[in-house]
């Protein structure tokens, strides 16, 4: 009990009154480190082995879901089990999200938890260390204690989450501002004699310098046609990964030109038509908009120059003549 005695002592003597908290938490921590590569490295269970040798797929399927798994040297494989949530749902959700954010590869979920867990963890470390810092120069009280602590913790395990959402509205902006444009140059393509599968590789190509991402999709579609999938699927897929109201009602004109035998020049072309008028609209809408975006910053930054210049004079005056009177 002595020897507990004196090491709380010591402990509040140098970390503050939650020095002991502190120390526990780091030893929780130390010893969550130190568990984790035996739990992740641990053999499997032989009867796991034999259950999923028993639902073993045909050599064909197997050799394919082996492609579709990916590069077994990627650095994160072994650690799928922890990084990827094991719920089919959850996954699928995950990597959508990762696509439409513009992160195609197979590893993008595994990375993407792996930044939440390296940066949280390693900004909690920081913010612990920080804190015995500042406690060694002077003490620090509980509650900025705390914050020091927690507070990097969570900014870097949201982070990550900040920066893919990010990415998906910017990606979105960019595709739904180039979008009429797009079916513009595609309009005139398919007037022009190409085939649609040829239009939707042109206008990739050449929307390229000004709408990357949008040029991306486009030529992710042209591959996959020519690859042999079904050109409704491959635009739906498409609509699936963007994200975006005017993709998906795009991608609708289409399948029902294609299924009710209609034009599809003519679908373009009046479908073209209202993407400028709703171009138009949003432009309009954010014009309409600024005056009242502008009107809080005329307030503090016009009204009171105005003020001191109306007003200044005057109270210089009468504190002039106050000060006058007085003596």
């Amino acid at each position: 009990m002595g020897v507990l005695t004196s090491l709380n002592a010591w402990l509040v003597a140098t970390l503050g009154p939650l020095g002991p908290l502190i120390a526990v938490g780091g030893l929780g921590l130390v010893l969550v480190l130190l568990t984790l590569p035996s739990m992740l490295n641990r053999r499997p269970d032989p009867l796991s082995k034999l259950k999923t040798a028993a639902k073993a797929p045909a050599p064909g399927e197997g050799q394919a879901q082996t492609l579709r798994r990916g590069d077994r040297t990627d650095k994160l494989q072994k650690f799928a089990t922890f990084l990827e949530p094991q719920d089919a749902g959850e996954l699928s959700t995950a990597r959508l999200k990762m696509l439409r954010a513009g992160y195609r590869s197979k590893g993008a979920v595994r990375a993407f938890h792996a930044a939440q867990f390296a940066l949280g963890l390693g900004l909690l470390a920081l913010g612990l260390v920080y804190v015995m810092i500042s406690n060694a120069v002077a003490e620090v009280g509980t509650q900025k204690m705390i914050l020091s602590i927690l507070g990097p913790g969570a900014a870097g395990y949201y982070l990550p989450q900040y920066w893919v959402q990010r990415r998906i509205q910017e990606r979105q902006k960019q595709i739904i501002e180039g979008f009429p444009d797009a079916l513009d140059m595609m309009l005139v393509c398919v007037e022009a004699g190409q085939s649609l599968d040829q239009s939707i590789l042109r206008v990739a190509r050449e929307i390229r310098p000004a709408y990357p991402d949008l040029a991306e999709e486009f030529e992710i579609v042209a591959q996959e046609v020519k690859a042999g999938k079904e050109r409704v699927t491959v635009l739906k897929d498409m609509s699936e990964r963007v994200g975006v109201a005017d993709v998906s009602s795009f991608v609708t004109t289409l399948v029902q030109s294609a299924t009710f035998g209609t034009s599809i020049a003519e679908a373009l072309r009046i479908y073209a038509s209202e993407m400028r008028d709703k171009r138009v609209m949003r432009a309009e809408e954010k014009a309409n908009v600024l005056p009242t975006k502008l009107t809080l910053g005329t307030m503090l930054f016009t009204v009171p120059p105005l003020m001191i210049i109306l007003i200044g004079p005057s109270v210089y005056g009468i504190a002039v003549q106050l000060g006058g009177g007085g003596n």
